[in-house]
């Protein structure tokens, strides 16, 4: 009876095949056919991630300077109203002389007569030419009127037309005339100094 195979020891090496159990197993091996390896499937490429652009980023727009305010001129005073008899552009001294008749007219104008509208354009010619001729008193006579109502129309609209604008430039301020000159009919009318000289329609006096 056959003894059955001796168990290794622990910790042996298992014994080398012999020659014939290699030329054996070779026999047997020699007609099978390897199995072929599975080709790894190749990994999708990654797609590509469409990227939006950033935005372009915008200029600042140039800075304007801005434009420098410019003063505005400042504006003349006011002249103020004329009275007659009132030193209101002129000294006193001056304005008395005027009332008391010692500056004597160097022109006179008579709108006694006329219309309101015709002695109004009439004395605007006669105070601008006055000026230029560098008179500066003149006398305007405009005629008493009835003193009831203040007088003539002339004679209340005189103080109006002395100060409107054509002809306060003008005007440094008037007073009643004496009565050797007309009295209450007549007004003397002091004239500024004209800065340029020049020939204006013909006075009388």
């Amino acid at each position: 009876m056959a003894k059955p195979p001796e168990k290794p020891c622990a910790g042996k090496r298992p014994a080398r095949p012999t020659p014939e159990e290699l030329a054996l197993f070779r026999a047997v091996m020699s007609d099978a056919a390897p199995i072929p390896r599975r080709r790894k499937a190749a990994a999708p490429a990654d797609e590509p991630v469409a990227t939006t652009p950033p935005p372009a980023k915008r200029k600042a727009p140039a800075a304007v300077p801005r434009p420098v305010p410019v003063p505005a001129p400042a504006a003349r005073p006011k002249a103020p109203p004329l009275e007659a008899g009132v030193a209101a552009g002129v000294d006193r001294r001056t304005m008395d002389r005027l009332r008391k008749g010692t500056m004597r007219p160097e022109g006179t104008i008579d709108l006694h007569g006329m219309t309101a509208a015709a002695a109004h354009r009439a004395l605007g010619t006669f105070l601008s030419g006055a000026q230029a001729a560098g008179k500066r008193c003149v006398l305007v006579i405009t005629g008493k009127g009835s003193l009831k109502e203040g007088g003539g129309v002339i004679r209340r609209e005189l103080p109006a037309w002395l100060n409107a604008p054509e002809n306060r430039g003008r005007v440094l301020g008037f007073s009643q005339a004496k009565p050797g000159d007309g009295g209450g009919g007549a007004f003397y009318v002091l004239l500024k100094r004209a800065r340029d000289g020049g020939a204006g329609p013909k006075l009388r006096g």
